[in-house]
This record gives C-alpha cells, structure tokens and sequence, in this order.
C-alpha cells in the first residue's frame, strides 16, 4: 500500500460562516439538509456548528434579516428548479420512447408493404 506523504486537506470555515449556516438552517420550512446541500457541506457539520452555536463556541454577529430572507429565496427557487428539471427530464424519456415506437410502427409499415410487393 502506498504511503502518503502529505496530510488530507481539511477545509477552514470562518465563523460568520458557520454562523450565517446556522442561521439558515433554523428558518421555518428550511430543512437542515437542503442548507447543507446549498452550502456544499456534509449535514453532520451544520448538525455540529448548530451544536457549538448552541454551547457558545461559535459568535453570531448580528446579520441583516434581509441577507437571510433573500438566501430563503433563491433556495426556494433551487428547489424549485430542481423540480422543474426532473420533470422536464421525465417528458424528455417520453418523448423518446413515443418517438422509438413510431419508428418501429413506420418500419413495420414498411416491411409489411414491401412483403405484399413481393408476393
């Protein structure tokens, strides 16, 4: 097994960042994974900032309401486009399998048309 030589990377986070994730993680009909998801980060680590906020580890500054309501936003509106994107992709497998079974009907018309030429 080869050794490694240098340690894993291990990313730094500030505190107005955990701080700011914990705050969008307690906004009403936010779910703690869709903030994690948002933010690129394991839920376990927004369940432990949340933790280390609560204990007083981590200092909230005062954060404008509105920085936080826009952030609800446009993670209301990922989600929303996420759901438009699954069901464009479903239409998109629709429209390829009508599409494959007129093909087939259409070859089929042929090779039965053909069969009575030759007969």
């Amino acid at each position: 097994m080869p050794r490694y030589t240098r340690p894993r990377k291990t990313w730094q986070y500030s505190n107005e960042f955990k701080a700011k994730a914990v705050q969008l993680s307690h906004l009403p009909d936010v779910k703690v994974k869709d903030v994690a998801e948002a933010l690129d980060i394991h839920p376990f680590m927004l369940s432990r900032w949340r933790k280390e906020l609560r204990e007083g580890r981590i200092v909230v500054e005062d954060t404008k309401p509105t920085d936080l309501e826009m952030e609800k936003k446009e993670m209301d509106r990922l989600r929303q486009l996420e759901r438009e994107n699954a069901r464009l992709k479903k239409e998109n497998e629709l429209l390829k399998k009508w599409q494959r079974y007129l093909a087939e009907q259409h070859q089929n018309d042929l090779d039965s048309s053909s069969d009575t030429d030759a007969s």
